[in-house]
């Protein structure tokens, strides 16, 4: 089961909602470790005083703050929890606003994403909560102390649960000022932001999270298994050098007829796999008598097979 990292209570107005907060995220990338180039063992990170030349165990080391040049005054735990703010232990929800920010207003740029879980004793108001949230589209906003830091949230419905999102602090968010971004005054011609429009609009559809893999992880792994059992490296595509001036209408013309054929082929993929579930379905719920012959049989279990190997590439 997983282990709550913070736990607290959420609160706005007189209201008061014990909960726990686990982490809704997990990291998935591929893990190196360090070895000396000499010999390829893996090397060791010790902790290292120079005051008494010794390597120490992490247990041997504490908090400290540097107040002045080389003055530490050290910190503990219970220095840390008797800190005088409700948002050591409570989700203190200062308002709510809309879940999306209209255009005008400034972007929340998420940290992290906490599960929130109610204590027994705060599920009905949880799920209050949750469900006004929803029906009236609004976010939570609010301040908790997390890690030994204050930091801004939004906490924001999902299906049965709740998350809280991190936020970044507004001068932790860095001006747009210093990059070079397109003035106003740059001229569209109407017959391309035509044919913008209509490659959105081929491009446009419902987020599924299912339709979407870590390819580098996979081809990475692939890379390492090659490396292991010593076989050559595919090459890589070439890069597309930049710098080179396109017609415009012509990559977006170009564009738009390859998004509507992906997006036919894709349709057609859905609609065959849909019939060939519905004719194993009703094969299925057909009489042994009528059970249709094992050359037929083939023909239909192949394309299934098929399209379940396109389905997991």
């Amino acid at each position: 089961m997983a282990r709550s990292m913070w736990r607290g209570a959420i609160q706005f107005g007189l209201v008061t909602i014990p909960v726990r907060l686990y982490l809704a995220t997990d990291s998935k990338g591929i893990a190196f470790n360090m070895l000396h180039a000499s010999c390829r063992n893996r090397i060791q990170m010790k902790t290292y005083c120079p005051f008494h030349d010794d390597v120490i165990s992490r247990g041997d080391t504490v908090k400290g703050f540097e107040y002045a040049k080389d003055q530490y005054v050290v910190i503990t735990d219970e220095d840390l929890s008797s800190v005088p703010l409700r948002t050591v232990r409570s989700i203190e929800i200062e308002k709510f606003v809309p879940a999306r920010p209209a255009e005008d207003e400034p972007v929340r740029f998420v940290k992290q994403a906490y599960y929130v879980e109610p204590e027994p004793i705060g599920k009905k108001a949880y799920a209050l909560l949750r469900e006004v949230l929803a029906e009236q589209g609004l976010a939570a906003i609010c301040k908790v102390v997390i890690k030994d830091r204050e930091v801004l949230a939004a906490l924001n419905p999902h299906a049965n649960a709740m998350v809280l999102e991190t936020l970044h602090w507004p001068d932790e968010i860095r001006a747009t000022d210093e990059l070079d971004l397109p003035s106003d005054d740059v001229e569209i011609k109407p017959a391309e932001r035509k044919m913008a429009a209509q490659l959105i609009s081929a491009m446009t559809g419902e987020f599924d999270p299912t339709e979407y893999r870590d390819e580098y992880r996979g081809a990475l792994e692939a890379v390492i298994e090659a490396k292991v059992e010593g076989r050559a490296i595919a090459e890589p595509d070439e890069a597309p050098v930049g710098g080179q001036l396109v017609d415009l209408m012509a990559a977006l013309e170009a564009s738009v007829n390859a998004a509507r054929t992906a997006r036919a082929n894709r349709d057609e993929e859905a609609a065959a796999e849909e019939a060939v579930a519905g004719r194993t379905a009703a094969a299925g719920r057909r009489p042994k008598k009528i059970v249709p012959a094992a050359e037929d049989a083939e023909q239909v279990e192949a394309p299934v097979r098929k399209l379940v190997r396109r389905k997991s590439a």
